[in-house]
């Protein structure tokens, strides 16, 4: 027989936003999103060395704002197809988005919470998420990347607010068309200077590399000496 003491459900442990031992489903979702961070992370030294060379391919494993201009630019001088300009960058754009719906779905509000800190701004940007994401509804997520908050809070308030998954996925697509859309034809309009300064970049794009994997590494040593101290002087 359970007691009322079994019964009662368990507060979320610090730093993740399930309650108790965690279940595989859990662990999943977790490891898809530390994997977003680390699998951005990992491209950083690859992005100099393809921005001039292959925007399309660099398109396709980042879907960054960079890229999708380049090869914009690109399209416009006759060295990549418009529609090849637009359509490759969907994937990297979207690729790691359904786990954020997913931790919406499993965990709620516990997921912004973690993403808000202790910080004011944290706190800031999480609340702006909700107000928007409720607000809006579908509409949040087919201008996510229009509106002054991450997108990927948007993706947990649309999960948490029991969107369903085929639904999200059609949507974030056209999201991301809409976004594509407008830096293509930005790219397109620059045209021979775009591609200039992204060649440019590649062409010192080893030691570019370098410099931004040595900036990297210097940022999150000071981030880790402060968090201590912050944690020291609460």
């Amino acid at each position: 027989m359970t007691s009322a003491q079994d019964r009662a459900p368990q507060a979320p442990q610090p730093g993740v936003p399930w309650a108790g031992r965690p279940r595989r489903a859990d662990l999943i979702c977790w490891f898809g999103i530390a994997a977003s961070g680390l699998y951005a992370l990992a491209i950083i030294p690859v992005r100099p060395l393809l921005i001039g060379r292959h925007p399309v391919l660099l398109e396709l494993l980042t879907g960054s704002m960079t890229s999708i201009v380049t090869a914009g630019a690109f399209a416009r001088v006759g060295q990549v197809p418009l529609f090849l300009a637009v359509v490759s960058a969907v994937p990297g754009m979207i690729m790691f988005d359904p786990f954020f719906w997913w931790a919406g779905r499993r965990w709620g509000r516990g997921l912004l919470l973690i993403f808000a800190g202790r910080s004011r701004r944290g706190g800031r940007l999480v609340a702006r998420a909700e107000k928007y994401g409720r607000r809006l509804g579908w509409l949040g997520v087919v201008f996510a990347y229009y509106l002054p908050i991450p997108a990927a809070l948007l993706f947990v308030v649309a999960g948490w607010t029991g969107m369903r998954l085929v639904t999200f996925v059609l949507l974030d697509v056209v999201a991301a068309l809409l976004w594509i859309g407008l830096l293509t034809g930005l790219g397109y309009y620059l045209g021979q200077d775009a591609v200039d300064v992204a060649r440019a970049i590649s062409h010192y794009g080893l030691w570019i590399s370098i410099a931004l994997v040595a900036g990297v590494i210097v940022t999150q040593s000071v981030r880790g000496r402060r968090a201590p101290a912050a944690a020291d002087a609460d």
